[in-house]
Parts: structure tokens; C-alpha cells; sequence
């Protein structure tokens, strides 16, 4: 299994752009996991599975896995189309989508 390096994509439900500027290098999940029988939560061996670290760039993820022999694959992010607009084009006379209320 290969460690993922990517861009985590902004949440659809923001506008914001808060934490996609960092890179993430993320282990496979691996390990058996068994289920706690006082609990019922599933529980595993596996620590890597549960961790995720950050860089700041990609070419940093990729020095990471590259000096301790993990091996990984980048994957390229996605552009995210974004329209912009002002409140204002909300009541505007030559608004191109219909106005439903």
C-alpha cells in the first residue's frame, strides 16, 4: 500500500479557504481491526493508520517519505471554479438567473 501525499479540497459548504493550504501525507490503513468487546468501538494494532501529518509544501511530504523509505503517492489537487459575486448582483435588473421568491 502506498502513503497518499495531496491538497485537502476546501469544504463545499465555505466559502472560506482555510486549511487547504497545507499538504498532507496520509498512511493506508492497515493492521486487523477487531471490535472491543466492552465498548463494541472497533480497535486496531495499527498507529499509522490514525496519523496524518502536514507540510507546508509538497516537495517537503515528498523529501519525508523519500528519507524514511515510505512509499507514497502525490496526488495533483483539483482546481476549484469559483464565481464570484457581490450582494448586490443579487437585485441586479439584468440578472440572468431567475429570482424565486
Amino acid at each position: 500500500m502506498f502513503a497518499r501525499i495531496y491538497q485537502p479540497a476546501p469544504n463545499a459548504m465555505q466559502s472560506g479557504r482555510a486549511n487547504t493550504r497545507h499538504w498532507v501525507l496520509e498512511f493506508p490503513k492497515g493492521g486487523t481491526r477487531t471490535i472491543d468487546p466492552l465498548t463494541g468501538t472497533y480497535r486496531s494494532t495499527d498507529v499509522t493508520g490514525q496519523l496524518d501529518l502536514k507540510f507546508d509544501t509538497m516537495e517537503a511530504a515528498v523529501a519525508y517519505a523519500k528519507a524514511r523509505n515510505i512509499p507514497h503517492k502525490v496526488i495533483a489537487p483539483k482546481a476549484v471554479k469559483r464565481i464570484h459575486r457581490s450582494y448586490s448582483d443579487n437585485f441586479a435588473y439584468d440578472r440572468k438567473q431567475p429570482w424565486t421568491h
